[in-house]
């Protein structure tokens, strides 16, 4: 209990109050066993002594909204409860990932957590490209299970529309999970008609968007995750130029 009471402490920056504070102390009081009251507030006590609480926020943000996109269909397939482990266990490890994965099914199991403020308060806390990474770990959970479905998508949508993501960057990070002749152009925000100049210029401005030290005050493993955005950023531009003979 000791260590899992540490590792929610480093979670509990501005979660402490708001929304998120109020889901978070009703999932430890009520779905993980052997929990108290008492223990919130030691775990508190300990968050003075971690070294990374932005990393330990965005870690309890990405579990609750990962929670609403598996529920959006009305099934929760275990391919998604995989794919969060298993991206947990490759960012901070196993012992840490146990932890995460137990607040998790309590998420799981909470009807009552409303989207909008807890996304509010994410917005209020978190700069634009933390937030940014918060929608591309989204869309890897809702395609770990084949395929995108449309109240997925729709889940997605209103969480990046309250987290103040706009239409552009959200069907950018889409068609990063999509195989079509359209992804590349979309992953650049621009259309077919675009020129070359244009291109190179989309490109350059999304490298700056999307480049991982944006996520330097997360913390190498939230850096890491970061890496995959940059690289179809890469890819997409690469493509493109292939298509016009210039590659």
């Amino acid at each position: 209990m000791a260590n899992f009471i540490k590792w929610l402490g480093a979670g509990l920056g501005f979660a402490v109050g708001g929304p998120i504070g109020s889901v978070l102390g009703y999932v430890v009081g009520n779905f993980i066993e052997g929990f108290t009251a008492s223990d919130v507030e030691r775990a508190k006590a300990y968050r003075a002594t971690s070294a990374n609480t932005q990393s330990g926020d965005f870690e309890i943000s990405l579990l609750l909204l990962s929670a609403v996109v598996i529920k959006a269909d009305g099934n929760i397939d275990q391919r998604e409860l995989s794919y969060v482990r298993l991206h947990f266990i490759n960012m901070y490890g196993e012992q840490r990932a146990n932890h995460a994965f137990k607040l998790f099914k309590g998420f799981i199991k909470n009807n009552n957590v409303s989207t909008r403020q807890v996304c509010l308060q994410i917005r209020q806390n978190m700069t634009h490209a933390t937030r940014l990474q918060l929608l591309h770990f989204l869309f890897g959970i809702a395609k770990a299970d084949g395929a995108v479905n449309e109240a997925e998508v729709n889940s997605i949508k209103t969480v990046a529309g309250y987290l103040y993501i706009n239409q552009y960057d959200f069907e950018s990070i889409k068609a990063m999970f999509y195989d079509s002749s359209e992804s590349a152009y979309k992953i650049l925000e621009i259309n077919k008609s675009a020129t070359n100049e244009e291109v190179k210029k989309a490109y350059r401005k999304m490298v700056k968007k999307y480049h991982p030290d944006k996520l330097q005050h997360l913390g190498e493993e939230h850096v890491k995750g970061a890496e995959d955005k940059f690289k179809q950023v890469q890819k997409a531009y690469e493509q493109i130029q292939k298509e016009r003979g210039q590659f």
